[in-house]
């Protein structure tokens, strides 16, 4: 919306009859007159002149930034002298915790660097800036709050958002807003009660007139009334609103998918291979609705005398075909950049009339692919590479778990055992298909864990929901060989097209996983070696796979896998050439998922250029801008399926105070440990205090916390017993109280309450939920 807007305001401010008028009129000029409407103009025209693209004149009104424009005669402001000084001004990300100080994180920062790098702002220096928000800060020379650098807000650059979603309630007359998550430390004052027909517990989305600060209150108007707390559905809503994610397609988007839909009528032109005739089949989730890959594979006489070689097709759905550059379609698909997958909706990032039917590689249909053929030896080396535009018909659409039970039974089969394939009726061919798919993955499997290739053993945890949304349980997700099978054709395929594009020259989207920082494998070298485990140097990529191999039997495995995953860094999309660590890979990009994924879209239309001869015009500054772009949907996504995920849990959990249930430290800070159960993946909160000892000595090196009295232990990773102490879903907090050690320490002697969330200190990171084929 914020797109439209400021297109429109920047068009209306341009014409030569323009007269300078305040962002209301803006506002009524165009046809917006509800409240929630003016406010959104205010904020987009107050963003725009931040940017330099209007100016506010006498009595605020807004004027156009073009010199020689009518409407700046007599009226252009005067130019304000530039600060005096502006050493030390950095510009920076701020965040805001819950004692009302914050920190910043400077831009630039690298991933790597953690929290080390960020400024400490005091309470009274932080002005109004709120979590997300893009600052400029004063940086003093000298370290204060615990060595870091101290700063103040000077001045807040642009808004990560203004609008926040949370419980209405009524006090002196007053309506007030609970804003969830605990975002601002008091509630936020939204006029008179009823407005919009809200009643007290109602969830409400307000957009902040005033933010909050140290010497005043926040103010807010009420846009939206989502439905009472507890209603099914409303808690998906709250999430949606929360972080932004889109809603339902505008007309021209599905203006455009339908005229797609029109002209497509499965005929096969001759910039088309046709491959109806080919044996190929999908493997997909149960409850998928839309199939982008499918795979065939043959073995071929090697051309060079030596025995067989694989020819490997992995043919991605062709999005790129129904949704042209430059369209409607396409500029929505590049804004929502990704597909959003929450625990009981999926957030498309396109139509459905596209993603579920025209590019879905549905069985039996006539449909459009981007194929790529890898011809690789008898032992998994790639030989040959070949990417093309194709017409497919999948023969057959396979679940993970008939792949599972068919390779089972296969083996029972060849062993004799009574085992038989004959109830899934398949085809000799495709018979023949699965066998050979499954025999050339392990190959290409243990040639990248030679390799180097690192893969660590994080319980995959996934929630169980009933009809009306609520959580009635939860399952762990096992990376079956059916999973493995898929994973090793994607990775091989996405090498393959990502080697293709580099020896062309041409600049593209990566995937990009850096090396982890020295400084990080040599602690945790330190840490797995207080474990009890003799290792070299963590340093060496084969001996970090050599320790994951090592502890997956291992009790401490726990421990072993939290302290790997934190020292490594996050993947994002850039052009920078740069590998991908834990594949071992030094070329990566994503091919496999245009359906979900915007940057693989990108790297088909590069692939259609290649083969027509082209080398478009490229400059890397944009490939860098659409990279952090697609990043950052990225992450949001992630954050917004965690925290529903979270709320779900945590609604689960409010009832069942005292439930007791193992859990694994996840986090140790100073202040108190984060654990996660095991059968209910819920992280909740246990305070220092509550441990039992008068005085804990923190360790950060190896993530552990001593009592100097009874010499209990608590390490990252360790096994305990807790039970469920206070929930606060609004809040989003849950503390637990300790039971005791099932394994890693010795035994607490816990107080008998747990602590009240109100003394709890930041909350810690939850772990990292990884998607299908995410890699």
């Amino acid at each position: 919306m914020d797109a439209d807007l400021r297109v429109a305001i920047y068009t209306y401010t341009r014409q030569p009859a323009y007269t300078p008028v305040k962002p209301v009129v803006i506002a009524e000029r165009l046809g917006l007159i509800e409240e929630d409407r003016v406010l959104a103009v205010r904020r987009v025209i107050k963003k725009m002149v931040k940017a330099g693209e209007l100016e506010y004149g006498p009595n605020h009104l807004v004027m156009p930034t073009d010199e020689d424009h009518p409407s700046r005669e007599n009226l252009a402001p005067k130019k304000k002298p530039k600060p005096a000084d502006t050493a030390n001004q950095v510009l920076g990300t701020f965040r805001r915790v819950s004692t009302g100080e914050g920190f910043v994180r400077p831009e630039g920062t690298m991933a790597s660097a953690g929290r080390d790098e960020d400024v400490h702002i005091a309470k009274n220096a932080a002005l109004d800036a709120h979590t997300g928000d893009k600052v400029r800060i004063k940086v003093d020379k000298q370290p204060g709050y615990k060595g870091k650098s101290e700063g103040r807000v000077i001045d807040v650059v642009e808004r990560a958002t203004s609008r926040f979603v949370g419980t209405y309630f009524e006090r002196d007359d007053m309506g007030l807003v609970d804003v969830d998550g605990k975002v601002f430390t008091q509630p936020i004052y939204v006029g008179d009660p009823g407005a919009k027909g809200v009643k007290p517990d109602d969830k409400v989305v307000i957009d902040m007139v005033r933010f909050p600060s140290h010497t005043r209150d926040g103010e807010a108007v009420i846009v939206q009334v989502l439905g009472g707390k507890g209603e099914p559905g409303v808690d998906t809503m709250s999430i949606v609103y929360e972080f932004g994610l889109p809603g339902e397609f505008g007309d021209e988007v599905i203006a455009d998918a339908h005229q797609q839909a029109d002209e497509f009528d499965e005929s096969i032109g001759p910039d088309r291979r046709d491959l109806t005739g080919d044996t190929i089949i999908t493997i997909d989730p149960a409850t998928a609705r839309d199939f982008d890959d499918a795979i065939s594979l043959k073995r071929i006489e090697s051309r060079y005398g030596t025995g067989h070689h694989w020819l490997l097709g992995v043919h991605i759905a062709d999005v790129s075909h129904f949704v042209p550059e430059k369209t409607a379609l396409d500029n929505e698909a590049y804004n929502r950049a990704t597909s959003v997958y929450l625990p009981d909706t999926v957030i498309p990032m396109l139509p459905e009339i596209i993603s579920n039917n025209l590019a879905s590689l549905q069985p039996g249909k006539v449909r459009y692919a981007m194929t790529c053929v890898i011809e690789l030896s008898a032992e998994g080396v790639p030989v040959a590479v070949e990417v093309y535009k194709s017409a497919i018909k999948s023969c057959r659409r396979f679940t993970y778990e008939e792949v599972d039970e068919y390779l089972s039974a296969k083996n029972l089969v060849e062993r004799g055992d009574h085992g038989s394939i004959d109830h899934l009726k398949l085809a000799p061919e495709v018979d023949k298909l699965l066998g050979d798919m499954f025999e050339l993955a392990m190959i290409l499997r243990k040639r990248r864990f030679n390799a180097g290739a690192l893969e660590l053993s994080m319980p995959e945890v996934e929630i169980d929901l009933d009809d009306d949304g609520r959580m009635s349980g939860a399952h762990v997700e096992t990376n079956t060989e059916s999973h493995q099978m898929i994973e090793e054709f994607m990775l091989a395929a996405n090498i393959a097209v990502a080697t293709k594009l580099r020896d062309a020259g041409l600049i593209f989207l990566r995937r990009v996983h850096g090396d982890p920082d020295s400084r990080k494998l040599k602690t945790l070298t330190g840490f797995v070696r207080e474990l009890g485990f003799k290792v070299e140097s963590l340093e060496s990529r084969f001996e970090l796979q050599k320790l994951l191999d090592q502890v997956q039997s291992d009790p401490r495995r726990h421990a072993v896998n939290y302290a790997v995953l934190r020292s490594m860094q996050r993947a994002i999309y850039s052009p920078e050439d740069e590998g991908h660590y834990a594949l071992a890979a030094d070329c990566y990009c994503h091919f496999t998922s245009p359906i979900r994924r915007y940057p693989d879209l990108m790297v088909h239309r590069l692939l259609n250029q290649l083969n027509l001869g082209k080398k478009p015009p490229q400059k890397i500054e944009e490939y860098f801008a659409w990279g952090d772009h697609c990043s950052e949907r990225e992450q949001r996504a992630t954050n917004a399926e965690r925290e529903l995920t979270k709320v779900k849990l945590l609604t689960y959990l409010t009832d069942k105070i005292g439930l007791e249930m193992e859990g694994i430290i996840t986090g140790v800070e100073r202040f108190g440990l984060f654990v996660v159960g095991r059968e209910i993946p819920a992280e909740g909160f246990i305070h220092i205090s509550a441990l039992g000892d008068d005085y804990y000595k923190f360790d950060r090196d190896t993530h552990s916390i001593t009592g100097f009295q009874a010499g209990n232990a608590y390490r990252l990773g360790d096994i305990v017993r807790v039970a469920v102490a206070t929930v606060d879903v609004d809040a989003r907090t849950l503390d637990f109280k300790m039971l005791g050690h099932i394994s890693g320490g010795h035994a607490p002697r816990p107080k008998e309450d747990a602590t009240s969330h109100k003394d709890r200190k930041p909350k810690g990171k939850n772990k990292d939920r990884r998607k299908k084929r995410k890699r």
